[in-house]
């Protein structure tokens, strides 16, 4: 488990930045604890200090997992996010859609979101941006990327692709052999 050289850590910060925007200095300059980013085994793990300091003691080869895993890096070098990453986007995003029950199983399943199944959706929400996609009760379903802004999207028809699927909590299920 070794820290982020400069490069990974521009391409993580960029990554969570289009979820989270301004919100990333909460992640870094946390209040009640030091947390830091950490690379094992090609994954990024978003990890307390004091935690940090105790798995150093675990060799290498033995270490699983330590704090919550963000992403992984590809072999080409590209960063994506998982699914165990939603708690931290949830709690700090900048654009957020509701979807209605019926379009919830869908979205699980993977598919992307119509507008038919469109809830809501935070004003002024850019064309390619990413956003957290919520159940009208608020709970996290995953996240996504925008395909077009909130104006455009008012004018779509009801077939229309509103929010590309990124990630769900369907994963859990569907890829729990490679998940961790």
């Amino acid at each position: 488990m070794r820290p982020l050289t400069q490069d990974e850590s521009k391409a993580v910060f960029e990554k969570l930045a289009n979820y989270i925007g301004k919100n990333l200095v909460h992640l870094v300059d946390r209040q009640d604890e030091a947390h830091c980013f950490r690379l094992h085994k090609g994954r990024v793990y978003y990890v307390s200090e004091a935690s940090m300091k105790l798995g150093i003691s675990v060799a290498r080869p033995n270490l699983v997992s330590l704090g919550t895993c963000l992403g992984k890096f590809s072999k080409a070098g590209k960063f994506k996010l998982h699914i165990t990453s939603l708690d931290y986007l949830a709690q700090y995003a900048k654009y957020k859609v509701w979807i209605k029950p019926n379009g919830e199983m869908p979205f699980l399943y993977g598919n992307h979101i119509l507008k038919a199944h469109l809830g809501r959706i935070t004003e002024d929400t850019p064309e390619h941006q990413g956003v957290v996609v919520y159940s009208m009760n608020d709970v996290p379903l995953g996240f996504g990327v925008t395909s077009r802004s909130t104006v455009d999207t008012r004018k779509l028809d009801p077939t229309a692709i509103v929010v590309f699927h990124q990630a769900d909590v369907g994963e859990y299920l569907r890829d729990e052999d490679t998940l961790f």
